[in-house]
């Protein structure tokens, strides 16, 4: 019996077009209890797609939201200093360009443990969070006095959340289109909940990006979709919006801040039509675009393998620093296991004693870099690279080194400077 096709989650076209095929891998962020380490895990196919007919990049569903956003949710958005700094200038951005004051509403959806609209708390500006994951609703509540209702977002809820309060002025969805599996209906919730001259903001990594810098280890099962302007145009349009204005981040390695407003509400900026223009000229409208991708991360898979081995091989220890969940993608696909890595460390305590998924390095607090001094520190989160080379500045006290697996294998001296792959 031949299987059938997926279907594109957008736009409903059968997807035949492969991205990358990543192999078996667990949950990203399914981390393992050490008193589990005996146990098996549940693994599934992360093979990416990409739509003929609307050039959106996702994966096919295995399983329900509800098992990456649950009680039990590790990843908290407030232990990256650099994050928050991010999550500050926009609000004061958005404070003086939108004019918000006392009398505005904003929603932020996927918000987290309440990073981002602490800042609209702190100014007075009423706001609540929608997060699916309880115990980051009650850390946004209980330490930031940030409202947050737990539930998924889309048309149902943002009914409920209407007749409530009504209308937002502002609803805002930093690294979340990505994690929904039913992308009509979330869309569809914020053109019910936005009032008639109310802005949406959404942020996410740019595909286009991803495929420049080989950024493959963005791609698991937490996120559904990999997006572009191209993609989301149409999908807007079917909803009644439209994309007004976009702003291009250095977060996730580059992304995009979509400004969205009700359709023929409000003028398109150049900048758009700039963005547009730049993802066709990349030929994000080609199938040719995307079939070469897969061949690249092969090559960097075997480019780090080559470099883990030799420095092992040369009696040199090597260690990681961060569990994010690109960081597992990376080491499930590349097979970089205790045998390469005797450690990991993260700053967020709620990872801290448990075991990596599939690999099940072990995860410990940052203080034992500076104990074990291991010659080389792998950054697994290295968009933050900045951030923690500047965290670890005991390295040169024993000329530690740092490997930045993307977008190739490069050794940085104990400052952070590139001299050899």
């Amino acid at each position: 019996m031949v299987a059938s096709s997926p279907m594109c989650r957008s736009c409903g076209a059968p997807l035949t077009a492969v991205l990358v095929d990543l192999g078996m891998t667990p949950i990203s962020n399914a981390f393992v209890r050490s008193d589990h380490a005996s146990f098996s895990e549940r693994f599934y196919p992360l093979k990416s797609f990409v739509c003929d007919r609307c050039w959106l990049v996702q994966l096919e569903d295995f399983e329900t939201p509800e098992t990456h956003f649950h009680a039990e949710y590790v990843y908290f958005s407030s232990f990256s200093d650099s994050w928050l700094a991010h999550a500050r200038s926009f609000v004061e951005k958005a404070v003086v360009r939108l004019a918000l004051g006392a009398s505005s509403r904003v929603v932020e959806v996927g918000s987290n443990d309440g990073y981002l609209l602490q800042y609209f708390v702190q100014r007075g500006i009423p706001c609540l969070g929608v997060d699916p994951a309880a115990n980051c609703a009650k850390a946004a509540w209980g330490l930031r006095r940030v409202p947050t209702e737990v539930a998924f977002f889309g048309s149902k809820a943002a009914t409920r959340l209407r007749e409530q309060g009504g209308t937002a002025d502002l609803i805002i969805a930093n690294n979340v289109l990505a994690h929904v599996p039913d992308i009509n209906d979330f869309v569809a919730g914020f053109k019910i909940l936005l009032n008639e001259q109310g802005v949406a903001t959404f942020e996410f990594p740019h595909v286009l990006e991803m495929i420049r810098d080989v950024e493959f280890d963005t791609i698991y099962h937490e996120h559904y979709s990999y997006l572009s302007l191209l993609a989301l145009e149409p999908l807007f349009g079917r909803h009644g919006l439209r994309v007004v204005d976009v702003e291009r981040l250095s977060t996730h390695g580059g992304s995009l801040r979509l400004y969205v407003a009700h359709a023929d509400r409000m003028a398109v900026t150049e900048s758009v039509k700039k963005l547009r223009q730049e993802e066709v000229l990349a030929g994000l409208d080609q199938l040719a675009t995307y079939e070469t991708f897969g061949q690249r991360v092969r090559q960097l898979k075997r480019s780090l393998l080559r470099l883990l081995i030799e420095l092992i091989e040369g009696g040199k220890s090597v260690a990681a620093y961060g569990a994010p969940a690109k960081g597992n993608t990376l080491l499930n696909y590349c097979g970089i296991g205790r045998d390469f890595i005797a450690f990991t460390v993260d700053r967020n305590v709620h990872k801290q004693g448990l075991l990596l998924p599939g690999t099940r390095i072990p995860v410990l607090a940052p203080d034992e870099i500076a104990r074990r001094r291991p010659d080389y520190v792998l950054i697994l989160p290295w968009n933050l690279r900045e951030e923690i080379v500047a965290q670890l500045n005991e390295i040169p006290d024993w000329t530690g080194q740092f490997i930045i697996p993307v977008p190739e294998p490069v050794i940085l001296d104990s400052h952070g400077d590139a001299h050899n792959e």
